[in-house]
């Protein structure tokens, strides 16, 4: 079995209360990692053909609020 099936059925076994810490612990950790990640992206530029598009549409009208 490798590491991740082993990972898998410890979860599975986990008592409801232990499984609601490990879920609120791996919701946090996560998002870090997706923060991390979107401003790695950020500062590598890669995120600036998105931006100007959306900066584009909101000039010429083609946003709303939400």
């Amino acid at each position: 079995m490798g590491e991740l099936e082993d990972l898998e059925n410890r979860i599975r076994s986990l008592p409801p209360e232990e499984l609601a810490r490990f879920r609120a612990w791996f919701y946090e950790f996560d998002h870090v990692l997706w923060d991390r990640q979107i401003e790695s992206d950020s500062n590598a530029g890669k995120l600036d053909k998105l931006a100007a598009e959306a900066l584009a549409d909101y000039k010429a009208g083609k946003a709303r609020e939400v």
